[in-house]
């Protein structure tokens, strides 16, 4: 089995919440990490994610940074929050 891992920057336009992580995040540009395995049956190969990942700064430590785990779900939400906030402020 093969494991890799994608890179993407998100960015967020308002301070943010996501869940498993016990404190807000300020707007900004994130490094999120997908790690994903292969899965090969006889006919054709694919990949799986089986865990992600999002570089945040540590609270209290300017320029330091922290990679926690999180939910690929809990963060599309996160991002979607973001999004309606952004509609929400439009004239």
């Amino acid at each position: 089995m093969t494991i890799r891992s994608r890179r993407e920057t998100v960015t967020f336009r308002h301070p943010f919440r996501i869940h498993g992580i016990d404190r807000m995040l300020p707007a900004g540009s994130y490094q999120v990490i997908a790690d994903e395995e292969t899965i090969v049956r006889e006919m054709f190969s694919a990949w799986r994610r089986v865990g992600t990942s999002i570089v945040v700064p540590v609270d209290g430590m300017p320029g330091s940074m922290e990679t926690l785990s999180i939910r690929a779900p809990d963060l599309a939400n996160a991002q979607r929050s973001d999004a309606s906030v952004a509609q929400e402020r439009r004239p």
